[in-house]
């Protein structure tokens, strides 16, 4: 497609695109299809049945002619004295000519056979000898009985047309056996086949014409409903949900019409049932995290004095105000997390933009984190090509991207190296975060950005994750205009690649890191 001329890849769209076009040219594709056949028949039938009439009446006419002649040769046999050759062949000629009439119906040849020699010859019109065709008198001379030819009568004067040629013998007193031939020129009949021929031809594309009107008649009452159905389509799919046909009638098309507004009508009631739903679930989570927040900072101010204070207790009590203090920040997480997705969820996410430097930000993040990867016997590594990478960007959202990821990459690295990289470009910079533990399907790669999604749900999250940290990343990055892409194998680990453009929602061509760009 890439490579074809313009005008040829745009006329492949128009004809994907237009129903109507494509009837129309279908059916005018088989109309002349079926009109060529129909005519070329007729043509066929017409100049069969001319040139059998033209070959019945010549071989009657032939043989009337030779009957004439060989009456005309036995009477000079009859007379006083012996008759002249010359003369008998010249009276033989005019005899033809005579029957012949103005204009004459056949040129007439009366040829001695090949084994006289010196014996006169004679034709009418100046038709040459060679219009009698080598076969023709072999086979008279064969068979001793008519015999013919469809060829090219051919005259002194150069000039050549198509005829039926007919042979008999006759046999000249005194003399021997003569070749009589008479030669119907077929001018009269190839005048009919034109006729006809223009008539067929007319008339074809008279009906092929018709048959187009008709056909971009009838299509486009079919397709203008049809069309119409796909824009009020498209107007539904785009937000108007009140959009509807107008029903005409009661045919197949009206039921169409009515059968699409009834669907239309169903898919409004579901979606508004939905739309209301999801508002009421989208505020009862606000609500609810909102009036947690007060009582769980009292739950968690209190667990904080008892966590200080575990010392004091016995054993059993002192790991109970550890794991009190570890599932109340982790309540605590999950909850800001909660607040932080319904958000979105209203479309709140708001970004308060400033000048960043991603290469200090990450490295700060690696650092910090270096810690959690030691206590999971992980080494987390950063390489950057870069010194520094200035973009546009909230710096608290960015920062939990980076985190979430590095969190998530030491969460499954199953002891093996974490590796965070950074390059960039002039329109984005890209932040890989890569391990080498459990991995993911690809099938599992489409889901991974889902809420409270886990590739393995018996595996207990080791860092308190909420399960909502990459799908709020996911927002986070497509809130700046860009987008977090992932990679992955089972038991080779995965890859995800944070790209942000330089500035806020600006478009780029390519991030620096692609996922798929993995040593696997």
């Amino acid at each position: 497609m890439a490579n074809l001329p313009l005008f040829l890849a745009k006329a492949l769209n128009v004809w994907r695109r237009n129903l109507q076009l494509r009837l129309v040219l279908i059916t005018l594709g088989v109309s002349a299809i079926v009109i060529g056949i129909v005519g070329a028949l007729l043509l066929n039938q017409v100049v069969s049945g001319l040139l059998d009439a033209k070959q019945k009446s010549a071989s009657f006419e032939a043989s009337a002619a030779q009957q004439e002649i060989q009456n005309l040769l036995d009477a000079t046999e009859t007379g006083v004295g012996e008759p002249n050759v010359t003369r008998l062949v010249d009276s033989v000629i005019t005899a033809l000519a005579i029957r012949a009439g103005t204009p004459g119906i056949f040129d007439a040849l009366f040829l001695s056979d090949p084994s006289i020699s010196g014996a006169p010859q004679r034709g009418t019109k100046l038709v040459a000898e060679s219009s009698i065709p080598l076969s023709l008198r072999e086979s008279l001379h064969k068979n001793r009985k008519q015999a013919w030819v469809y060829g090219k009568i051919n005259y002194e004067d150069g000039t050549q047309v198509t005829g039926i040629i007919f042979g008999n013998t006759v046999n000249v007193p005194n003399v021997g056996q003569y070749e009589l031939y008479l030669l119907f020129p077929l001018a009269n009949e190839q005048n009919s086949v034109n006729l006809v021929r223009s008539g067929v031809a007319v008339t074809g594309l008279a009906l092929f014409f018709g048959l187009g009107v008709l056909a971009m008649f009838v299509t486009a009452r079919v397709t203008e409903p049809v069309r119409r159905v796909a824009e009020v389509a498209e107007e539904f799919a785009e937000g108007d949900l009140g959009s509807r046909l107008n029903v005409h009638g009661e045919d197949d098309l009206a039921r169409l019409a009515e059968s699409f507004n009834k669907m239309a009508d169903s898919l409004q009631s579901q979606i508004t049932r939905l739309e209301t739903l999801s508002l009421v679930q989208q505020q009862f989570v606000s609500d609810v995290s909102h009036e947690l927040r007060t009582p769980l900072t009292t739950v968690r101010m209190a667990s904080e004095l008892i966590y200080n204070a575990r010392s004091k207790f016995d054993p059993e009590t002192a790991r109970c105000a550890e794991l009190l203090q570890r599932q109340v920040e982790r309540f605590f997480h999950l909850l800001n997390d909660l607040l932080e997705i319904s958000r979105f969820d209203a479309g709140a996410g708001a970004l308060e933009a400033s000048t960043i430097d991603l290469v200090a930000l990450t490295r700060d993040i690696v650092e910090n984190d270096a810690r959690i990867a030691t206590a999971h016997e992980t080494y987390l590594s950063f390489d950057s090509t870069q010194t520094y990478a200035f973009i546009e960007g909230d710096s608290r959202r960015i920062g939990r991207i980076i985190r979430n990821l590095v969190a998530n990459a030491i969460e499954h690295s199953e002891g093996k190296p974490v590796e965070v990289k950074l390059r960039s470009s002039d329109e984005a910079v890209s932040i890989s975060v890569r391990d080498s533990g459990q991995g993911l399907s690809e099938e599992n790669q489409e889901r991974v950005f889902g809420r409270f999604w886990r590739a393995d749900p018996s595996r207990a999250r080791t860092l308190g994750g909420s399960g909502l940290g990459l799908s709020i990343s996911m927002e986070d990055a497509q809130l700046h205009g860009g987008n977090i892409a992932v990679w992955g194998r089972p038991n080779k680990g995965a890859q995800f690649v944070l790209t942000l453009p330089r500035r806020v929602n600006a478009p780029y061509t390519a991030a620096p890191i692609k996922a798929s760009d993995v040593d696997a």
